[in-house]
């Protein structure tokens, strides 16, 4: 008998691992969902790491979080970005940031009813390659950052050109239609997959750099063809990175949503 109850612990175990759950969840449409702030704080990695607390996320956003895709890479109805919903959850303190990642899946299987599959579809991509003349990467140095009156937390403060002015641990703003990003100590990969996330689409490290680089891009966010002399994201690559963006196609795996409910289940 205590042997099958020893038996019974470890498979119960061996499921907890490969099937984590959030201990308590809260799952909510959200009040105000047309205010057009969103917010995800905590979870394993940031400095809560056993609470998150979402704010007016969509489903398509979660689904992406949960099957570690980018948004293009998500094919489902239209209203998997419309609708908004708050969510509440306690996390296990030992949960890593893959167990995370299975417990927004599993809060999504149960209270959306989500059902899915993977396929490959050939799309639109970029490689990223040295352009012309070089690259213009500022190699990273080891080194105290400079004193000056940098901005410790991000704000409302902007340069003289209109651009907002990063704190010195790194960054990314964008109000008024103007972008800065800053980050130190960065490689080729993640500029390239930086650039992904902006021209949403996937982009391949195809330059052959292997250094560290301090990243700092200034860019317009404004339609193509409004009053700004700023340069668009792909230009300011080029102009100030000496890197260039070229699209191509390239075969990329998709997560498809077969079914989700509107409304989830109850708390």
């Amino acid at each position: 008998m205590k042997l099958t109850w020893l038996i019974a612990l470890a498979a119960a175990a061996a499921f907890a691992q490969d099937s984590p759950t959030f201990e308590v969840a809260s799952v909510k449409p959200a009040n105000n969902p047309s205010d057009g702030t969103m917010w995800a704080k905590g979870g394993p990695g940031t400095e809560d790491p056993t609470r998150i607390d979402y704010h007016n996320v969509s489903l398509g956003n979660l689904i992406c979080r949960a099957y570690s895709v980018d948004s293009y890479q998500l094919t489902g109805p239209d209203w998997l970005n419309t609708e908004r919903f708050d969510i509440a959850a306690t996390v296990a303190p030992e949960a890593t940031r893959d167990q995370f990642s299975l417990m927004i899946r599993n809060l999504l299987i149960d209270r959306f009813k989500l059902q899915v599959h993977h396929d490959q579809k050939e799309i639109m991509s970029y490689s990223l390659t040295v352009a012309k003349g070089g690259p213009r990467l500022k190699p990273h140095v080891d080194a105290p950052p400079p004193a000056d009156d940098t901005p410790q937390s991000f704000g409302s403060k902007t340069d003289k050109d209109g651009y907002p002015i990063v704190p010195l641990q790194g960054g990314a703003e964008s109000p008024n239609g103007r972008a800065r990003m800053k980050y130190p100590n960065w490689d080729v990969d993640a500029i390239a997959a930086l650039s992904g996330s902006q021209l949403d689409a996937p982009v391949r490290n195809d330059t052959g750099l292997t250094g560290k680089y301090d990243l700092e891009l200034k860019w317009s966010t404004r339609p193509p063809n409004s009053v700004d002399d700023g340069p668009d994201f792909i230009t300011a690559v080029q102009e100030q990175l000496g890197l260039k963006l070229e699209k191509k196609k390239a075969p990329v795996d998709m997560v498809v949503v077969d079914h989700a409910e509107k409304t989830p289940t109850g708390n």
